[in-house]
């Protein structure tokens, strides 16, 4: 499988779906699933049941898995694509946008 383009940490913008245009942190990258979950965005409401952690149970918000393809990579306060450069021997992201080494 190809590197995903993002990462833990990255600020993203939606491009598409219910919350198209919202920006947030990536908290989770699950590669397998081509999935990522971003802070605030695709609230899901879940029912839980009483248990040790949460003794209290009832109804719960937390962000839901959105597609990798659904998010861009902002940079600089711009949404951009996101390629791929060798520098001294190491890989690295660019924005193609501005042409600027991400990390």
């Amino acid at each position: 499988m190809s590197a995903l383009k993002i990462k833990k940490g990255d600020l993203v913008k939606v491009i598409a779906g219910k919350d198209k245009d919202k920006e947030g942190k990536v908290l989770v990258v699950n590669k397998k699933a081509g999935t990522v979950i971003v802070e605030g965005i695709n609230m899901l409401t879940k029912h839980t049941k009483p248990s040790a952690q949460n003794q209290q149970g009832g109804i719960v918000n937390q962000e839901g898995p959105i597609d990798v393809s659904n998010v861009m990579l902002v940079v600089n306060g711009k949404a951009t694509r996101v390629g791929f450069k060798v520098e001294n021997g190491k890989k690295v992201r660019v924005a193609k946008a501005t042409g600027e080494v991400i990390d």
